[in-house]
C-alpha cells in the first residue's frame, strides 16, 4: 500500500471537500470554538473566484462550508507563503460576511465567518506558537470583542517541531497533514486507531485513484515546484534591484525570467501562463 500526500489539491479536496463528517471533525478539532459554537452538521458552499496572488495561484486549495447555525468556514491549504496571502484572506472572509445581506438578513442576524488557513511554511518567526488566532478586539481591553470575523493561521513546519497540547484530536489531524508524504508505504498506527483518521487515510491510498487523477496529482506538484522557483527568483531579483526601481518591479522581472526559462525548456505557452499569470502575448514576446 502506498499513501499520497494529503496536502495536495486532489487529496485535500477528496478528504475535506467530499466528506462533510471528516471536515466537521477536523474543524471542531483545530478551530478555537466555544462549546456552544461547535459544529453539529454542515453543508458545502460553492468555491468562489477571489483575487489571485500573483505567481502563487496554483498553490491555494479552498474548501467552504456552512454549519447548522449559519456560521461559515473557509478552509485554505496554502503550500507557499507570501505576505499578499493575508490580504487575500481578509478579502475572502469579508466578502463572505457581506454576502449574507443579499439574502435579506438584517445586520443583527449576520452569522460569523471563520477563516482557517493551513500554511506549509513558517511565516511568523517572532512567536513560537504554531496556531495564530486573530479577532477584532479593543486595543485596551482584549475581552471586548466585535463578533463576526475570526482568522486562524496554522504553521505546519512549526507544529512538527513543537506540538504540545492537550487536544489529542487536533494533534492527530495536524500530524496527519504534516507527516504523510508522497508515496509513503506506512503511516502511524495512531491514525489507524481513530475512525475519522483511518477513513481519511483510506481515501488517500494510491490504489483508489485513477490514472488520470494520478497525473493531475503529479501535475500539482509540478506547479508547486515551479512556483517555488518563481518565488526564489522573483524575490531574489527584488532584493538585488532594491530601492533603485522598487521591489514590485524586481518581482515582475523575476516572473519574466522564470517564464523565459520555462519557454526555453519546452513548456507550452498555456502551461506557462497558468503558472506565472502572464498573458500569451507577453510570453510569446520573451526572448
Amino acid at each position: 500500500m502506498r499513501y499520497l500526500d494529503p496536502k495536495n489539491d486532489l487529496t485535500f479536496k477528496k478528504i475535506f471537500g467530499q466528506h462533510p463528517h471528516l471536515l466537521k471533525s477536523f474543524l471542531n478539532a483545530v478551530m478555537p470554538l466555544d462549546d456552544d459554537k461547535k459544529i453539529v452538521s454542515l453543508e458545502y458552499l460553492p468555491v468562489e473566484l477571489v483575487p489571485e496572488i500573483p505567481m502563487f495561484k496554483n498553490s491555494i486549495v479552498d474548501v467552504r462550508c456552512v454549519d447548522q447555525k449559519g456560521q461559515q468556514f473557509i478552509v485554505e491549504m496554502q503550500m507557499l507563503w507570501t505576505d499578499s496571502f493575508k490580504s487575500r484572506v481578509l478579502f475572502n472572509a469579508s466578502k463572505a460576511y457581506i454576502k449574507q445581506t443579499k439574502r435579506g438578513v438584517q445586520y443583527k442576524g449576520l452569522q460569523p465567518v471563520y477563516s482557517l488557513n493551513i500554511i506549509n511554511e513558517n511565516f511568523d518567526n517572532k512567536l513560537e506558537n504554531y496556531i495564530h488566532h486573530y479577532k477584532i478586539i479593543h486595543t485596551e481591553d482584549s475581552e471586548s470583542v466585535i463578533e463576526g470575523l475570526e482568522f486562524v493561521f496554522i504553521e505546519l513546519p512549526k507544529f512538527k517541531a513543537n506540538h504540545f497540547t492537550d487536544k489529542k484530536l487536533q494533534v492527530l489531524w495536524l500530524r496527519f497533514l504534516s507527516e504523510i508524504n508522497d508515496n509513503q508505504e506506512e503511516i502511524s498506527q495512531d491514525f489507524l486507531d481513530v475512525p475519522e483518521l483511518k477513513e481519511a487515510a483510506d481515501l488517500i491510498l494510491e490504489s483508489g485513484f485513477t490514472k488520470g487523477e494520478l497525473e493531475t496529482y503529479d501535475k500539482y506538484w509540478d506547479y508547486i515546484s515551479t512556483e517555488k522557483t518563481i518565488k526564489a527568483d522573483a524575490y531574489g531579483n527584488g532584493v538585488e534591484i532594491g530601492l533603485g526601481i522598487g521591489m514590485d518591479q524586481g518581482i515582475e522581472k523575476g516572473i519574466r525570467n522564470v517564464a523565459k526559462n520555462l519557454k526555453n525548456s519546452g513548456m507550452s505557452i498555456l502551461e506557462i501562463s497558468k503558472v506565472t499569470g502572464l498573458s500569451k502575448k507577453e510570453i510569446e514576446g520573451l526572448i
